[in-house]
């Protein structure tokens, strides 16, 4: 009996092994998959652009000069009328000094000079009119001749117009005359000549370029300073003409520069250009930055994701479970009871990571991997359920673990 119980024991080991891995065949190979899920989902449309003021302007010089000395950098900030450059105005001074010294000469000897001889020729127009009275007077007692008057009423006359001559000259030179008012603008267009040596920003902004050093000769016309004026910040974003009909102005999108990728920043689509770049395929997009932060630099680089659309409780399921695609059609396999079904279905929002079903499949169902897609209908399969690929968009998109889809 013992020796019978020594084979009966190995005997039985082999036997379950058998039937456990009869039972093994029997219910199939180990297959991996997705088990569908309701999930939010958000719709996101991702590009890159750089960072735009609303405006600059570009500084260049009135006149032809030499310059004297550079007052500002690239990057920092002016305020209107600061500053910027200093060129030779040894000339422009000279003119300043003659222009000034004509108006003193004008007022402390010109004009006292004219009122002097204003007096001077009416004391000798009464000194004719006194002497035409008295040689009146002996022509009537026929003293002396006729011709001895007309001359000193002749002599009258020259005084007279003598005096009216003098009142003119005084009224020209008098206080805000023509005399005054002319020497007044020949000194304010010096003291404006004289200005334009001197480079000043119109507006406040941030200098952006420099292009001239001291010592350079600069022309009219030459661009000097590119200035970006204060004003909200914008990124202008090219984007696949593909997305226009997802895109509306109002939209908030997320913002990342390159240079600052651990510090994203909100935004919002101000304005959708009413062309495509033909050359590109893309449609230009204003995105405004309520609050842009202290790092941003003109012409930075950033990407942008913008969130076009949002599901609420929707059916997803990631894109490597999704086989034989055709535009909103699909197949997947779907592990049912253990055996494998082949089914359709319709897809909704898509992405690169994962998309939405609105038919064909229901909350809890297992979805094999499109890598399995050679098993045969109604064959066994036993599940192992594989972990969601992760979307790999900014966080402040899906704070609540939502699940963004990705359109380029």
């Amino acid at each position: 009996m013992t020796g019978k119980l020594k084979w009966i024991l190995p005997l039985s080991i082999v036997v379950v092994l058998c039937l456990v891995y009869a039972y093994r065949l029997w219910q199939g190979p180990l297959v991996e998959g997705y088990v569908v899920r309701t999930a939010a989902l958000v719709q996101t449309v991702v590009a890159s652009g750089r960072v735009e003021s609303v405006s600059r302007a570009e500084v260049s010089s009135e006149i032809t000069a030499v310059v004297l000395e550079r007052h500002v950098e690239e990057g920092q900030r002016v305020e209107a009328g600061e500053l910027l450059l200093q060129l030779r105005d040894d000339a422009l001074q000279a003119q300043l000094h003659q222009a000034e010294a004509a108006l003193s000469e004008l007022r402390t000897r010109a004009r006292p000079q004219a009122r002097v001889a204003l007096e001077r020729a009416e004391t000798q127009l009464a000194q004719a009119e006194r002497e035409s009275a008295r040689r009146r007077a002996l022509v009537e007692q026929a003293l002396i001749s006729r011709e001895s008057l007309e001359q000193a009423e002749e002599a009258e006359v020259l005084a007279r117009n003598a005096v009216a001559a003098a009142r003119l000259e005084l009224e020209a030179l008098a206080p805000g005359g023509p005399e005054e008012r002319l020497l007044e603008e020949r000194l304010a267009a010096a003291r404006i000549d004289l200005e334009r040596s001197r480079i000043r920003a119109e507006t406040a902004g941030t200098i952006l370029s420099r292009d001239v050093e001291p010592g350079d000769l600069v022309r009219p016309g030459e661009a000097l300073f590119s200035i970006a004026l204060d004003g909200p910040t914008e990124l202008r974003v090219p984007v696949d003409e593909r997305n226009l009909s997802r895109l509306a102005v109002g939209q908030q999108a997320i913002a990342i520069a390159d240079a600052y990728p651990d510090s994203p920043f909100e935004a919002r689509i101000e304005h959708i250009a009413p062309r495509i770049d033909v050359q590109r395929g893309t449609v230009d997009l204003r995105l405004a930055v309520p609050e842009p932060p202290p790092f941003l630099r003109q012409d930075m680089t950033v990407s942008v994701t913008i969130v076009t659309g949002r599901r609420e409780d929707s059916l997803a399921l990631p894109n490597d479970a999704l086989v034989h695609r055709q535009g909103r059609q699909a197949r997947v396999l779907v592990l049912d009871e253990g055996r494998i079904q082949h089914r359709p279905v319709t897809i909704g929002l898509e992405g690169l990571a994962r998309s939405e079903i609105l038919a064909g499949l229901t909350a809890g169902e297992q979805v094999l991997l499109a890598g399995h897609q050679d098993l045969l209908e109604g064959s066994r399969a036993r599940f192992e359920s594989r972990p969601w690929p992760a979307a790999g968009d900014p966080e402040a998109l899906h704070p609540n673990n939502e699940l963004p889809i990705k359109l380029d």
